[in-house]
């Protein structure tokens, strides 16, 4: 019998950025809150299956327009043994990933310029898609 195999391919239509920085979620979702006049929303967590049929939640806030999209995740899990697990496996250094779906291409960069001058962020890094295994972790 001969078999087929489904293979379906996925339209990536954001970017992702990175964010070292020692405060809390909701800390950091108020203060770009403040710098971006936007009102990102805590969203229940977004579960993720892992190998070893184990998943993990991960907490998000949410801001969404009929042109724009912005999300802010936190890149470990919220359980308490989390050691091995991220959002994005391939930079366990970020603290935090932005999904940034944005209508007109300058706006990332303006994006990461107004959000580099929050003071709690440390570091603020575009993070390629090209060759991110983990880039289907935010497909939901």
């Amino acid at each position: 019998m001969k078999k087929s195999k489904l293979v379906i391919e996925y339209d990536y239509d954001f970017e992702l950025m990175g964010i070292l920085s020692s405060a809390r979620g909701y800390k950091l979702a108020w203060e770009i809150n403040q710098t971006l006049g936007i009102q990102l929303i805590k969203q229940p967590d977004l579960v993720v299956g892992f190998k070893n049929n184990e998943e993990k939640s991960f907490s998000f806030y949410s801001h969404e327009t009929q042109l724009n999209r912005l999300k802010l995740f936190k890149n470990k899990p919220s359980e308490q043994e989390s050691g091995k697990y991220f959002l994005i496996p391939e930079f366990p250094h970020f603290d935090f990933i932005i999904l940034a779906a944005m209508e007109e291409q300058d706006t990332h960069q303006q994006l990461i310029h107004r959000v580099r001058s929050i003071e709690v962020i440390q570091l603020v890094a575009s993070i390629p898609l090209e060759g991110l295994k983990s880039k289907s972790n935010f497909i939901f």
